[in-house]
C-alpha cells in the first residue's frame, strides 16, 4: 500500500510539472511575487548545480536603509528597481550595478515592494507604489513622478471607505497589491479596532488613477452575504481586509483575495452571524470586481484567524 501511494505521489508531481510547463513562464521579475500568480518562480537557467560553487559577488550597491531587507526588487529588461539610499527608489543596471536614476524621499512607502506596468507598445512604463496611504506612479525610465496620475500625481486611499478620511491614520497594506492588465488591485491594513474602516478590495486604473471597481468585504443591502450580519452592519463594522497578499490567475482573469477577521477581532456580540467575508478566500472577476465564489475558513471569527498568505 505504501508503495502504491509513493507511485501515485510521483505521478501527481509529474502531471503537475507538465501542467506548469505549458503555462507561460516569466523571464523578468516584474512583480513582488515574480508574476501575478505570486508563485515566486522565474524561468532562468544561468545558475545550475554545475556552476553553483563558482558564484561570487559581481557588484554591490549600498542600501543604507532599515527596511531594505524586506523590500522585493523588481527587475525588467536588465534594470533592477531597488529601495536604497535612505528611503529612495533607485534604478540600477542589473549587470553592472551602475545607478541609472534615483527618486528620493519616499519615507512611508509600503515596505515590501512596488508594482511595474507597461503599455502594450511599451511606450509607457510605470512603477506604482503606496506611501502614507496614497497611491503614486513614477516613470520607470526616468524616475520622475507622473503628475497626470490621480490628483496632482497621487490617489488618496483613505477616500471611499465610509469613514471620515481625516480620522484614518493608515489604510495601506505593507504589500504592494497586484497589477492586472490596466488595473492595480489593492487590499488594506487599517487595523481591526472598533473604528477601523471596512477592508474593501479596490482596483484603480494604472494610467488615470481613477477607481475602477470596489468590492465590499462587509456586504451592503442587496449584496450576497448581507444576511450573514445584523441589519446595517456595513455602516459600523470594519476589517475583513486583505492586509496580506493576493494572487491573480491572469489567463482566467480571477483575483484570489484572502481576508482577515472583522472588527472588533476578539469580540462579536455586535455582529451576530457568519460575517461574510471575514476570514475567507474570495475569488473575484479581476476586471469587474464581481464575486465569483468564496470559501469562509472561520464563521464569526473571534480569534483573529486572519488568512494572510496568497493561494498559489
Amino acid at each position: 500500500m505504501r508503495r502504491f501511494y509513493a507511485i501515485l505521489a510521483v505521478l501527481v508531481l509529474v502531471v503537475a510539472a507538465a501542467a506548469v510547463r505549458v503555462q507561460r513562464q516569466p523571464t523578468n521579475w516584474a512583480d513582488y511575487g515574480g508574476a501575478p500568480d505570486n508563485a515566486r518562480h522565474v524561468a532562468l537557467s544561468q545558475i545550475t548545480k554545475d556552476n553553483l560553487a563558482q558564484l561570487g559577488v559581481a557588484w554591490s550597491y549600498p542600501s543604507r536603509d532599515t527596511i531594505s531587507y524586506v523590500f522585493n526588487p523588481v527587475v525588467v529588461d536588465n534594470v533592477a528597481y531597488v529601495l536604497a539610499r535612505n528611503n529612495s527608489l533607485v534604478a540600477v543596471d542589473a549587470t553592472t550595478g551602475k545607478e541609472i536614476w534615483i527618486h528620493e524621499n519616499l519615507r512611508g512607502m509600503a515596505p515590501r515592494g512596488i508594482n511595474y506596468w507597461e503599455s502594450a507598445d511599451r511606450s509607457d512604463r510605470r512603477l506604482l507604489f503606496q506611501m502614507n496611504s496614497y497611491l503614486q506612479a513614477i516613470d520607470a525610465r526616468t524616475g520622475k513622478s507622473i503628475m497626470s496620475f490621480g490628483s496632482g500625481g497621487v490617489v488618496n486611499l483613505r477616500d471611499g471607505l465610509r469613514r471620515d478620511p481625516a480620522t484614518l491614520v493608515k489604510v495601506q497594506s505593507s504589500n504592494p497589491g497586484k497589477v492586472f492588465e490596466n488595473l492595480i488591485i489593492l487590499g488594506s491594513a487599517a487595523g481591526e479596532h472598533y473604528l477601523a474602516p471596512p477592508g474593501d478590495i479596490r482596483a484603480y486604473d494604472v494610467v488615470t488613477g481613477k477607481l475602477a471597481w470596489q468590492f465590499h468585504t462587509v456586504p451592503h443591502p442587496g449584496e450576497f452575504g448581507y444576511d450573514t450580519w445584523p441589519k446595517d452592519a456595513w455602516r459600523y463594522i470594519g476589517g475583513a481586509n486583505n492586509w496580506g497578499e493576493l494572487s491573480i490567475d491572469a489567463a482566467r482573469g480571477i483575483a484570489y483575495i484572502p481576508t482577515g477577521s472583522p472588527t472588533y477581532d476578539y469580540y462579536g456580540a455586535d455582529r451576530h452571524g457568519a460575517n461574510l467575508y471575514g476570514t475567507s478566500l474570495v475569488a473575484l472577476d479581476a476586471r469587474t470586481g464581481k464575486r465569483l465564489w468564496h470559501f469562509q475558513m472561520v464563521h464569526h471569527d473571534l480569534w483573529d484567524y486572519d488568512t494572510p498568505a496568497q493561494p498559489t
